[in-house]
């Protein structure tokens, strides 16, 4: 039996299930609830200290980061096959994941300025204190304090909107041989793009998605998007319309 711990609206989450789309495996889906915190709760960090999602159980077997989800459920259930065949652009491909996810804290300075920012905003410093006891990341509990006390500036996004920008100039450069980020076909360095390049594409920076600038990109994504499992596995869009 798989049970996922996820949100709708996490990029990590959207990995995790859309990985799980393209090998059609069946599980039992537990929101999260990341505007209650309920990620913190004592609950949830009996499964996953870290206090992070998602969380996939597996044979009562729990794991967390995503791109180590990823690769578990491909080595589990190899077909259809989402990793390289080769240990060196196996290699690459880690590196690719490795790479979007130092990127995260760019996307967290828009993900803030939402429905967070206005939840974290009306706290008093009492209530604040007592919300960062639990949770157990020093850098994280310094993002809530940041967000609730001093919300991150023009300047700020500006900067985070360049630095996700160049991952769209990296993409294109490294898609120009077979049109997939690694080897010769889609893989879970593509899936690692996927949340980010959404985000960038519907909010962030749109025109940088366009053919006219990045038309390498423009394809992938737009047979990204075709893929029966992308619409399976319900990546919607983030801002509420």
């Amino acid at each position: 039996m798989i049970i996922l711990h996820h949100a709708w609206k996490s990029s990590a989450s959207r990995r995790v299930r859309l990985c799980l789309a393209e090998k059609g495996l069946a599980y039992e889906g537990r929101v999260v609830d990341m505007g209650k915190l309920e990620h913190h709760s004592p609950e949830y960090l009996k499964i996953n200290p870290n206090g992070v999602i998602p969380t996939l159980i597996h044979d009562n077997q729990p794991l967390h980061e995503s791109g180590t989800i990823c690769e578990y459920i491909d080595e589990t259930w190899p077909e259809p096959p989402l990793r390289p065949a080769s240990s060196y652009d196996r290699a690459l491909m880690r590196n690719w994941i490795r790479h979007i996810d130092g990127l995260i804290h760019n996307l967290i300075i828009f993900n803030w300025r939402h429905h967070l920012q206005k939840v974290a905003s009306q706290w008093t410093d009492e209530e604040l204190a007592e919300r960062l006891k639990n949770i157990p990341s020093q850098e994280r509990q310094e993002s809530w304090l940041r967000v609730a006390r001093k919300p991150y500036t023009d300047e700020e996004r500006d900067g985070a909107r360049r630095k996700l920008v160049e991952l769209l100039d990296r993409m294109e450069a490294s898609l120009e041989e077979t049109g997939w980020l690694v080897g010769d076909s889609y893989s879970i360095a593509d899936i690692a793009a996927v949340p980010f390049v959404k985000r960038i594409d519907e909010e962030i920076a749109p025109d940088e998605v366009a053919a006219q600038r990045r038309p390498r990109v423009a394809l992938w994504w737009q047979t990204i998007q075709a893929r029966p499992a992308y619409a399976h596995a319900n990546i919607g869009p983030f801002l509420d319309a």
